[in-house]
């Protein structure tokens, strides 16, 4: 059946909830404590899936490229943690340019959150204990490996996934070499409030000199 985009975007409503209150006077002096509280409240109001997130990156021509991923950790010690594989087209990306961004949009609160600044790579160690730590259905995709390689066909797809399930369930411990741990340490992070009125509430925080500086931004 078709669909009239323009009559359909038009119905869509905003925010037809109660929304929390924010106060940026109080919020804490860094952006971490700030996140784990906004992610308990997402996860408290029944936010789907609110561990996924966008990840933004550049290629090496500087074109930009985006895409969704887990979020895996956050730490003072290693920033915002994700794991992809290092020769996928955001592994080849970061390493290129370790520049990133990431973005969580939890609609069932109107909250988002933008994160800046440049990505490391973890040990070989680490990677692995991160991927133990996985689902087994993790475990297989990684095995399956290539991501971002031209697929011929599904059934190639379908081949290699029912392998890579068998034995991740006979080898729970198998490695994948090019599964990689990655930490995004922020320069700047933005904490967005939405509100029904769009008296939106912008908070930011900016890192100067090793020390957090908040700033609060027109909508």
């Amino acid at each position: 059946m078709d669909h009239d985009l323009d009559a359909l975007l038009r119905t869509q409503k905003v925010w037809d909830t109660e929304l929390p209150e924010f106060d940026p006077s109080v919020a804490p002096e860094e952006p971490l404590a700030l996140f784990a509280e906004w992610f308990a409240a997402a996860v408290a109001a029944g936010q789907t899936e609110p561990h996924t997130m966008a990840l933004a990156t550049v290629d090496e021509e500087g074109a930009p490229d985006v895409r969704t991923v887990m979020l895996h950790g956050a730490d003072a010690s290693h920033g915002w943690s994700f794991a992809t594989h290092s020769t996928s087209r955001k592994g080849r990306q970061l390493a290129a340019d370790p520049r990133a961004a990431l973005h969580f949009y939890w609609a069932a609160q109107a909250r988002q959150i933008r994160l800046r600044g440049t990505v490391a790579t973890d040990s070989a160690t680490a990677s692995r204990a991160d991927l133990r730590a996985r689902s087994l259905g993790a475990l297989a995709s990684a095995l399956v490996g290539r991501q971002s390689e031209v697929l011929s066909s599904l059934d190639e797809l379908h081949s290699a996934s029912d392998a890579a399930w068998q034995r991740a369930q006979e080898e729970p411990d198998a490695a994948a070499p090019s599964w990689t741990l990655y930490h995004l340490h922020p320069t700047e992070a933005e904490f967005f409030q939405g509100d029904a009125r769009r008296r939106h509430v912008r908070l930011n925080y900016r890192k100067v000199g090793g020390v957090w500086r908040r700033e609060l931004l027109w909508p």
